[in-house]
């Protein structure tokens, strides 16, 4: 996995963005188009507002998430809402470009198996991302991969439920599609995420993002979170 530092989260969010538009670029030229899956968090808050400060063909991206908390529509706990405020109120993307988990359903399970149907309906089947992007916890998860949580161990499935973490239920991408992505964009930021980061570039299969493949990986991190990997 390649890795590169900077000094902090803004300049993270910065170089990020810059790596998400050229991959876009590149996707669009090659295939027609770039479909995007996007995990939570602050630092990648600020990389969606500079993503669309970005001259691209929008009309050509899709937008997906990673993972949702079940929470309800405009709920300060969803996904959705910070991206909608970060990106979606600056770039004109059509209702269908945007491929928002349906955690609002009253039947979880059926509303996980349609979202791995829509996600094939626009990116084959099984569906191949052109970029996931992923954060990692202090615990080592990573999309909502949680330590111990029985999603850890599906594989015949790409989207499913987890138990209650932080008071939430989540929806999350499983590791198929996220392994099967053309590229993986790793955002770490933050001291409190030091003592992981290590584990998860030794391949740790005991903290979830360990088990993410790194092949095609590019991860940025800020100094806070660099602070314990080994210098060259």
């Amino acid at each position: 996995m390649q890795v590169e530092v900077f000094n902090d989260a803004a300049a993270v969010a910065r170089a990020a963005a810059q790596f998400i538009a050229e991959s876009a670029r590149v996707a669009i030229a090659e295939r027609g188009q770039f479909v995007l899956a996007v995990s939570g968090g602050k630092t990648p808050w600020i990389m969606l507002r500079e993503l669309a400060k970005e001259q691209l063909a929008w009309e050509n991206v899709r937008i997906a998430q990673v993972d949702e908390r079940i929470a309800p529509a405009g709920h300060a706990d969803r996904n959705l809402t910070h991206l909608g405020e970060s990106l979606l109120a600056t770039v004109a993307l059509r209702p269908a470009q945007v491929l928002a988990m349906p955690v609002e359903d009253t039947d979880l399970p059926a509303a996980a198996r349609h979202y791995e149907e829509r996600l094939a309906s626009v990116a084959g089947s099984p569906p191949v991302l052109d970029l996931v992007h992923l954060g990692m916890g202090p615990d080592g998860h990573t999309a909502s991969l949680l330590p111990g949580d029985p999603a850890l161990d599906i594989s015949d499935a790409g989207v499913a439920l987890t138990g209650e973490y932080q008071g939430r239920r989540r929806m999350t991408l499983t590791y198929p599609p996220i392994n099967r992505a053309r590229q993986i964009l790793w955002l770490v930021t933050g001291a409190d995420k030091a003592p992981m980061l290590p584990r998860l570039l030794d391949r740790d299969p005991s903290i979830p993002a360990g088990r993410v493949e790194q092949a095609r990986a590019l991860l940025l991190a800020d100094s806070a979170a660099a602070a314990e990997m080994e210098k060259p």
